[in-house]
């Protein structure tokens, strides 16, 4: 991602003489006398809990999702494409030279930590110039002859869009089934392919989520069917080899329309596992992975506002679950006596700790926990009940447990980064508790940490709430409020939006930009509380809280209003039109990436996929209490006749996550509403959907086209 480290030296020194240079007057001077679209007016009258609203622009939901002619919306999407090239025309060069320079830091010719799983190391390498990879394995040790599982470099040729996903091997290490979306639309068909000859068999699944599961036979496998309109897990299927997917079988059918459905197989490989589960109960339902044909048993029935999930060990089950137990706690019960009522607590249950995750082994456990916002593991011996904490030797980062498909091993693969250490690989010893770095992410031209500086404050919110703020920039900043500031957030599903390393964020640094990410309620970075409390009936404490840490920024002078930005996508972007709506004038620009604005209408339509996924999330408008507050934040329902700050919003007319029509229909009302003259521009990416790109560096042309507007709004040219 650089251009090279001439450029680099050239870009460091520029910025490093001119940092925090006030660029508000010095703004690039855009295109005049354009015109932008102006979306048609169709007046359609919503009633709802005997509330009548007009909603001018509801034509563009009907003409695409309905089976009608499309052409009208679409022509509208590509004229505010049109509009957009225009205003950004004179960003072009940067574009391209952002492009590259991000390109070069990133190091084309590369390859992941190998993962040993089951007789063989399982790895990706990447080319020169490839947009893809290639998924490859050696059998028992790393120096024997490598075997290409799938080129998918060669087979993405010829498509704007190939994904492939759900790399699962058979027992006997012979087949391996995976997923492909060639849309963006996260529907994957499965394949099957012989690892021993090559051959692709006829056993294509369309329309699952694009991972399964291969029973112990080698030839039964199972996996996860979509609906093709609300594009809903709704089944779990069975399919046998040679046979044709229509007549698969069904062995599970998932009744509750807000529940998400997976299946998957225990670590020991002794059990096929059905989840099932929303926001605020759950079940797991068992086989024996012996013997696929037969029926799935419940472990524990779902109880109201219970979640739990399972891990077999050899002569009993654990349980990480939340019942009597707000921050989740861990359980056991005997095998073959799974009902609640023989669970027996083992870690209690902790105020100020999260129990976020467990991963075993067959002598230890690992803890991943939450405290502060930070992330801690916690070993725990099966044998003796000792216990230790790992290490990380710094006071903001974050770990993760990586992949570790081993059950019998004693070495923990773990990933740490922080905003100024790139993402590394760690292999821990649980016994010895020697801790070895595999891999450290390699930036391309250079990199030096002690170039740049971290910071983790609290902001107090309205309601006196302490909320963590992650922030980075690089050496020098004089906190006068001259400094371009991006804040990001997200709030929302108990997401934690944890601190890490990014290639193209040094960009920014480089260019004098302050980086922060509010940790707002609505995450789970504080505990489930902090999830609780940003939710439902509480959801406008994630707005305020954001507001909240954007105006701090401004008071402690790490920036000014003329200089702060705010960028969110998706349930990050319905922040983001919240926060345009309720504090217009504190933001100078605002990036909204597929961002759900159009929340009401969203609710009420049980045909759009993942609607009744999310009731437990948002509420569901048909019962009045929850239409009336989501109304009275929902940002497409509150646009006013008022100024608005500058603003970027993007989408993916594949997008199944957050429909096109969403975006569009917001910025069609806004134009219409605002009475400003700042700028206003719609990028609908016409070949990808919710996630961009596909491509290793295709990604990078929408955050260039993201950092220009930033840059153009500043008066950066170079």
């Amino acid at each position: 991602m650089t251009k090279s480290i001439f450029s680099i030296f050239v870009i460091i020194t520029f910025i490093s003489c001119n940092n925090n240079m006030d660029t508000a007057n010095n703004a690039r001077k855009w295109p005049e006398n354009v015109k932008p679209p102006k979306a048609e007016i169709q007046p359609h009258i919503r009633v709802v809990n005997d509330d009548s609203v007009a909603d001018n622009y509801y034509w563009m939901i009907d003409y695409f999702t309905k089976g009608k002619d499309s052409t009208k919306v679409v022509g509208y999407l590509v004229a505010e494409n049109k509009y957009l090239d225009t205003m950004m025309s004179g960003t072009k060069a940067m574009q391209e030279d952002l492009f590259k320079e991000m390109k070069a830091r990133i190091k084309e010719k590369d390859e992941s930590v190998p993962v040993f799983d089951n007789g063989y190391y399982y790895y990706t390498r990447t080319d020169d110039g490839k947009e893809y990879y290639k998924y490859c394995r050696k059998k028992s040790n790393l120096q024997a002859p490598e075997e290409v599982l799938l080129d998918v470099d060669d087979m993405a040729k010829g498509h704007a869009y190939f994904a492939v996903t759900g790399f699962n091997v058979s027992e006997d290490n012979k087949l391996m089934a995976y997923g492909v979306d060639e849309v963006s639309r996260r529907e994957y068909t499965i394949y099957i392919k012989n690892l021993e000859t090559g051959e692709i068999y006829k056993d294509a699944i369309p329309r699952t989520e694009g991972g399964s599961v291969w029973a112990n036979d080698n030839k039964t496998l199972f996996y996860t069917s979509k609906n093709p309109v609300t594009l809903l897990s709704e089944k779990i299927k069975r399919h046998t080899m040679g046979t044709d997917a229509a007549t698969d079988a069904t062995v599970y059918e998932e009744e509750d329309k807000s529940n998400y459905i997976g299946v998957g197989k225990s670590k020991n490989r002794k059990y096929i596992i059905i989840s099932s589960q929303a926001t605020l109960s759950s079940e797991m339902k068992i086989i024996d992975a012996d013997k696929p044909m037969s029926a799935f048993v419940s472990f524990q029935p779902r109880v109201k506002d219970v979640l739990y999930s399972i891990m077999p060990l050899e002569d009993k089950f654990l349980i990480r679950t939340n019942w009597n137990a707000k921050n989740f706690r861990l359980m056991e019960c005997p095998i073959g006596k799974t009902e609640m009522s023989n669970w027996k607590e083992i870690i209690p249950h902790r105020e100020d700790v999260l129990l976020a995750d467990v991963e075993e082994f067959k002598n230890y456990i690992v803890l991943t926990e939450r405290k502060d916002g930070l992330v801690k593991l916690r070993v725990r011996s099966l044998k003796d009940g000792a216990e230790h904490y790992i290490d990380f030797g710094e006071p903001a980062y974050f770990a993760e447990v990586g992949t570790n498909p081993e059950y019998n091993s004693s070495i923990l693969r773990y990933g740490y980064t922080s905003l100024t250490t790139p993402n590394s690989t760690f292999d821990y010893d649980l016994a010895t508790r020697e801790k070895k770095l595999m891999k450290q992410q390699e930036v391309v031209g250079g990199y030096d940490p002690k170039q740049y500086v971290t910071e983790r404050i609290y902001v107090t919110a309205t309601d006196g709430t302490k909320v963590p703020v992650s922030i980075v920039y690089k050496k020098g900043l004089v906190k006068n409020g001259k400094a371009p500031l991006l804040l990001y957030g997200y709030g929302s599903y108990g997401a934690s939006m944890d601190t890490y390393f990014s290639s193209t964020r040094l960009t920014l640094l480089n260019r004098g930009f302050v980086y922060a990410i509010a940790h707002i309620r609505g995450g789970q970075e504080m505990g489930r509380q902090w999830y609780l409390d940003g939710k439902l009936m509480k959801k406008k404490n994630t707005f305020t809280d954001f507001i909240d840490c954007g105006k701090y920024l401004v008071s402690a002078g790490y920036t000014s209003k003329e200089h702060l930005y705010a960028q969110g996508g998706s349930a990050g972007g319905l922040l983001m039109g919240a926060v345009v709506n309720m504090a217009p004038d504190l933001w100078h620009g605002v990036i909204a990436q597929v961002p759900f604005v159009d929340v009401v209408n969203t609710m009420l339509d049980e045909s759009i996929p993942l609607t009744t996924n999310e009731f437990d999330e948002w509420g569901n408008p048909k019962n009045k209490d929850a239409y009336d507050y989501m109304k009275s934040y929902a940002p497409y329902e509150n646009v006013e006749k008022k100024k608005y700050p500058n603003l970027l919003v993007t989408t993916g007319l594949h997008d199944s996550q957050v429909q096109y029509f969403e975006p569009a229909k917001w910025v069609a009302k806004l134009r219409a509403m605002k009475t400003d003259s700042n700028i206003l521009l719609l990028h609908t990416n016409m070949e990808f959907g919710h996630g961009g790109a596909s491509g290793r560096f295709d990604y990078l042309k929408d955050i260039a086209l993201n950092y220009s507007f930033l840059f153009a709004l500043e008066g950066i040219s170079k």
